[in-house]
């Protein structure tokens, strides 16, 4: 536990230095909001944007009235980590799963650094483990503590009841990240309907061996959620081509949904290091934060 806790705290360390330097000391939080929320109404005044106007309000008789809005600044972080059986796969030392994990705790850490509340929840076709959002060092530690004790009742995927799970849970509009390989169908709606109500980041979980299968003939393969082998012939031409459209075509999914409702993607790759990924994809936060503000 505690060699976890210093690697964690490295690759923060490295983050946080990298996105320092590459902001020339601007730095906002990747924990800020990207968009604005609703505060109060002020009488209205001459060159305000006719768009403003409440006109709810100003109906009552009283005048002409503007909504105010202020930065979504204190939002809650909440991680939604896909724990099923196909996260297991890895090319090197560690498994998509690992990497998960790892991305978890570094964000609990810079979270607790920020002051920041954050949670999390676990999800395979069940609700695996769930840490209601808290501040402080000891969230951090708590929720790095439950991750490396995870063990899965179920291998199954089922993301469209995992997402339901947490928007029954978070009410609030919040910054959630969905980590996942997003190996399952029919998730569509449901994760339209999260990128809808809240600030989502979403990091797709991808590894080598599953871009390109090797043609060793007819060999089993084990489905590692349903625990049944299948007998493929990988050498065939319509297999190869069938299965890389699939892959192809899921990845595909996942990033046009996302750009539609403009919730950050970000493929990650088992074999490449996260950090100047991640890094990127906070920089990008930040100056959406900046034209919004």
């Amino acid at each position: 536990m505690k060699e976890l806790v210093q690697k964690l705290r490295k690759y923060e360390i490295r983050i946080r230095k990298a996105i320092t330097t590459q902001m020339q000391g601007d730095f906002h939080s990747v924990f800020k909001g990207t968009g604005l929320e609703f505060d109060d109404v002020r009488a209205y005044q001459y060159g305000d944007d006719v768009r403003s106007i409440d006109w709810n309000v100003s109906a009552k008789g009283h005048g002409t009235f503007v909504k105010t809005y202020r930065e979504e600044k204190e939002q809650s972080v909440f991680l939604m980590l896909d724990v099923s059986a196909s996260q297991t796969i890895g090319t090197g030392k560690q498994h998509k799963l690992d990497i998960g994990k790892e991305i978890c705790g570094v964000l609990a850490l810079s979270a607790a650094q920020q002051q920041s509340q954050i949670g999390i929840v676990c999800i395979s076709d069940q609700k695996e483990k769930y840490i209601k959002p808290a501040k402080g060092i000891e969230q951090a530690y708590t929720i790095i503590k439950a991750l490396s004790e995870l063990k899965p009742k179920s291998a199954k995927t089922n993301l469209a009841a995992g997402i339901k799970l947490t928007l029954d849970i978070i009410k609030r509009r919040s910054i959630i990240l969905l980590i996942s390989d997003f190996i399952d169908t029919n998730y569509e709606r449901e994760l339209a309907m999260l990128a809808k109500r809240h600030d989502l980041i979403v990091l797709q979980l991808q590894d080598l061996r599953e871009q390109k299968v090797p043609g060793l003939g007819i060999v089993p393969v084990l489905d590692k959620e349903s625990g049944k082998t299948i007998w493929l012939n990988t050498s065939g031409d319509e297999f190869q081509q069938h299965y890389l459209s699939q892959y192809k075509q899921n990845r595909e999914k996942v990033a046009r949904i996302c750009q539609k409702y403009q919730a950050n993607y970000l493929a990650i790759q088992t074999n490449e290091d996260y950090v100047p990924q991640l890094v990127n994809l906070f920089r990008l936060r930040n100056k959406s934060t900046k034209k919004s503000a």
